[in-house]
C-alpha cells in the first residue's frame, strides 16, 4: 500500500484534532505516516498511531524552530524523496497553505487548497472543496507528482484505527534558504481554556451590533456556557472591543464548526 504523509501539528498539550483528522482522511488513499518537526514524545506516538499512523517520521534539524515555514518544506521533500508518497496532507492555515505551496512546487506536483474530502479514484488524488461560500462543490484530480493537499479543519470526523507504529529519526539539513528569515522573540499568548478557534465544534462570534466592549463581553459568557470558541467580526477587532487573533471571515479565520452562532453580525 502506497504512503500518504501527514504534516503533524503538535502542541504543548498535544497532537491538535485537525492532525487526527488529517490522518482519517488519508487512509482513504493509501498507509498514512506522519511527519513531525522536531523530537516524538510517546504520548504523541500513541496519538498518531490510534488514528492509522504506521509510521512517524521525527525530523531532527539543527535549530528547526528558530525559522519559518521552509524548514517544513525541507522536511517534508526529505521524506517524500524517501517515501515516495500518493500524497502529503497539510492542515488549511496561513502556514500550512505556504509549506504547501512551496512543497508543490520543490516536488513538481498538483496542488489543491482547502479541500473537504479526498479520494482514490483509478489511481488519481481526487480532491472536494467547497468554493463561493459554500455554493458550489468543485472536485479536482492531482494529475501531475505526489499531491499536495490543504485540508480544511472540522470538515470530517477523526475516527481511531489504531495502528502499530514504528518511530523513525530523519536527519534535515536546513537549505539556506530556510534559514532566510529567523523568528527573533517569542511572546505565548496566554491559555484562555477555550478550544482553538480554527478547530472548535462550537463558535460564538459578535458584530458590531453588540454595541460596545461590554455588549461583546456577553459573547464571552456565551461561548464559556456552551464550552466554545469566541470569534469577532472586522469591524469588532477595528474597533478594538476584541483581538484580532479572533477575527473571523475572508480577512480572518476561516472557521467550519457544528454550531455557529452570530450576535450582532450583518451580510
Amino acid at each position: 500500500m502506497s504512503t500518504v504523509l501527514v504534516l503533524a501539528d503538535v502542541t504543548p498539550t498535544g497532537v491538535r484534532n485537525a492532525t487526527l483528522e488529517l490522518l482519517t482522511a488519508a487512509r482513504a488513499l493509501g498507509e498514512p505516516a506522519a511527519v513531525v518537526c522536531g523530537p516524538v514524545a510517546d504520548d504523541v506516538t500513541a496519538a498518531l498511531g490510534a488514528h492509522g499512523a504506521a509510521t512517524v517520521y521525527s525530523i531532527t534539524a539543527d535549530a528547526i524552530d528558530d525559522f519559518l515555514a521552509v524548514p517544513k518544506v525541507d522536511a517534508l521533500a526529505a521524506v517524500a524523496a524517501q517515501t515516495s508518497p500518493t500524497a502529503v496532507l497539510i492542515t488549511s492555515g496561513p502556514e500550512g497553505k505556504d509549506i504547501a505551496a512551496r512543497l508543490a512546487v520543490r516536488l513538481d506536483s498538483g496542488l489543491v487548497s482547502d479541500a473537504t474530502s479526498v479520494a482514490l479514484e483509478a489511481g488519481q488524488v481526487v480532491a472536494t472543496q467547497s468554493i463561493v461560500s459554500g455554493a458550489y462543490h468543485a472536485t479536482s484530480v492531482v494529475t501531475r507528482g505526489p499531491a499536495v493537499i490543504t485540508m480544511r479543519p472540522n470538515t470530517i470526523a477523526a475516527t481511531e484505527a489504531p495502528s502499530a507504529t514504528a518511530v523513525e529519526a530523519v536527519a534535515v539539513d536546513l537549505s539556506a534558504t530556510a534559514k532566510g528569515a529567523a523568528i527573533t522573540a517569542r511572546n505565548p499568548k496566554g491559555s484562555t481554556g477555550r478550544p482553538d478557534l480554527t478547530d472548535a465544534a462550537t463558535v460564538v462570534a459578535g458584530g458590531r451590533g453588540v454595541g460596545s466592549p461590554e455588549g461583546f463581553a456577553v459573547i464571552d459568557q456565551l461561548a464559556d456556557a456552551l464550552g466554545g470558541a469566541v470569534g469577532a467580526t472586522r469591524a469588532v477587532t477595528d474597533l478594538g472591543w476584541a483581538g484580532h487573533d479572533i477575527q473571523v471571515g475572508q480577512t480572518g479565520k476561516t472557521v467550519a464548526p457544528a454550531l455557529y452562532v452570530a450576535a450582532g453580525v450583518s451580510g
